[in-house]
């Protein structure tokens, strides 16, 4: 894979006679960045490719998406183009959602669809945007927004330093605010296996969430709670991709 297709499907770990690949999808309010942080700790037999959405990095000259259809759309086409070969799809917070929400229409596609599913930080789609979802809103103020980016840990501070950075930042946060909020959860399911990570000291995520994920899929299923919040601890977040369970989940609940 190469070419103009790595501005949408960008390859940050590549590894000889690879078995597999681990496709991220960007972080609302944030880019392909946020995974530069996994490359050094992914197993030996596995790619890591994160997809960039419309109107950042490499698509800048591209508009934004202007809903959540035409994002998922945009993602869902970018994967069952690209020559992947086995592949996990994993999303993170409100991503967790787009990644569900396209693996979804991928999956009576044998030869496109992923062979697992791995979500981080969501609760599960069918109970709607709860009021802590819903923000921060259009209506924020600037600084509003920044806080919010810098709370989560989506403003570096080379960006926030930087006045034509940060302007940048807030028109992206701005234009993925408008997306989330044209979220409408429709009943889709998946029969992929289906891996969720939770943070223990995550305020966003309510306690039947694992429970309700468990409902959306019909192949094997298993949570992990794990130390720290919304982005758990750093260390933990780095060395994320050595705890994907892939197709052999075992036995499911807290761990370290």
């Amino acid at each position: 894979m190469s070419g103009p297709q790595d501005t949408t499907l960008v390859p940050l770990h590549r590894t000889p006679n690879a078995r597999r690949t681990l496709v991220g999808l960007s972080f609302f309010g944030g880019g392909t960045a946020a995974y530069q942080p996994w490359t050094g700790h992914m197993p030996a037999d596995t790619d890591l490719v994160v997809v960039c959405y419309p109107g950042r990095e490499g698509r800048f000259a591209e508009d934004f998406a202007r809903d959540w259809e035409e994002l998922a759309t945009d993602v869902a086409r970018s994967l069952r183009e690209a020559d992947l070969g086995p592949y996990i799809l994993f999303g993170h917070s409100m991503s967790g959602w787009m990644a569900f929400d396209v693996a979804s229409r991928l999956d009576g596609d044998e030869a496109r669809r992923p062979r697992a599913l791995v979500l981080s930080s969501c609760n599960a789609p069918d109970r709607g945007l709860t009021e802590s979802e819903l923000l921060p809103t259009p209506q924020d103020p600037d600084e509003r927004l920044l806080e919010w980016l810098e709370t989560h840990g989506l403003l570096p501070r080379h960006v926030r330093e930087h006045a034509g950075l940060t302007e940048v930042a807030l028109e992206l946060m701005r234009a993925d605010v408008d997306v989330r909020n044209t979220f409408v959860y429709r009943g889709a399911e998946v029969s992929v296996p289906l891996q969720v990570f939770l943070g223990a000291d995550d305020p966003l995520i309510s306690s039947d969430a694992a429970v309700r994920w468990n409902a959306l899929t019909s192949g094997a299923y298993r949570y992990d709670v794990l130390g720290g919040g919304h982005f758990y601890t750093p260390e933990i977040w780095q060395s994320l991709p050595s705890r994907i369970a892939e197709t052999t989940f075992a036995p499911t609940g807290p761990v370290s």
